[in-house]
């Protein structure tokens, strides 16, 4: 075919996201080498991703290592790593998702091969869009949906719910205060997605958080049987 008059053809040879998809390969091999299970934890702003998993570190402790994604500061890091966990921060500096290469570098920071964690999980950026496409070598994508965001987030933003393996709803003490339906959200993910599991959550009362590590801890000690 000719080209159009001002118009060039680039021809690429490998698709663009072949790149992260081997780093994120390489990323998976290391993790499971060290026996740890990878959580790729989403969510919008506000969630409540960082606060749950100042809990999760309050009951895991040294088993727990966190890699944290923010456009700027590192203040989430500093949440967990008081809590009681190991934590690395990631900041994109405008990027709004993680990918294959940053996370490499951050298991590089954290010393991954000398850690004795169970669990590894990657709080990305804020957003339910980018952060969908890209694996960064995790074992399973964890999407966190909270009861003030409104319960019809399954359907607006459908790549990141087609692919999670948990939905976690969020904040779940506010029930009484909130119009939100949790059913409606477990049931219009179920029309995207059949192999997912739910659980309620509030970090501020501890609902379903014991729960939710017992659930990891077992996903861990399958990988290592």
């Amino acid at each position: 075919m000719p080209e159009t008059p001002g118009r060039k053809e680039v021809k690429i040879a490998k698709p663009a996201m072949n790149k992260n998809d081997e780093i994120a390969a390489e990323n998976h091999r290391r993790i499971e080498a060290c026996g740890m299970f990878a959580v790729n934890l989403i969510s919008s702003p506000g969630s409540g991703k960082t606060t749950l998993l100042e809990a999760l570190a309050k009951i895991l402790q040294k088993d727990l290592a966190v890699i944290e994604g923010d456009v700027q500061t590192r203040r989430d890091a500093e949440r967990v790593e008081k809590a009681g966990s190991i934590a690395c921060q990631i900041e994109t500096g405008g990027s709004c998702h993680l990918d294959a290469q940053r996370v490499s570098k951050a298991l590089d920071e954290i010393k991954l091969e000398s850690l004795s964690c169970k669990l590894l999980i990657i709080e990305n950026v804020g957003n339910l869009v980018c952060p969908s496409s890209y694996n960064l070598g995790e074992h399973m994508k964890a999407a966190l949906i909270s009861l003030p965001e409104g319960d019809d987030k399954v359907l607006k933003y459908p790549s990141i719910f087609r692919r999670i393996k948990v939905l976690l709803i969020t904040k779940i003490d506010l029930q009484p205060q909130m119009e939100f339906d949790p059913e409606r959200a477990i049931k219009e993910c179920e029309s995207l997605n059949q192999g997912f599991d739910t659980f309620k959550l509030s970090a501020k009362t501890g609902e379903g958080v014991e729960e939710f590590c017992k659930y990891l801890l077992a996903k861990q000690s399958m990988l290592t049987a």
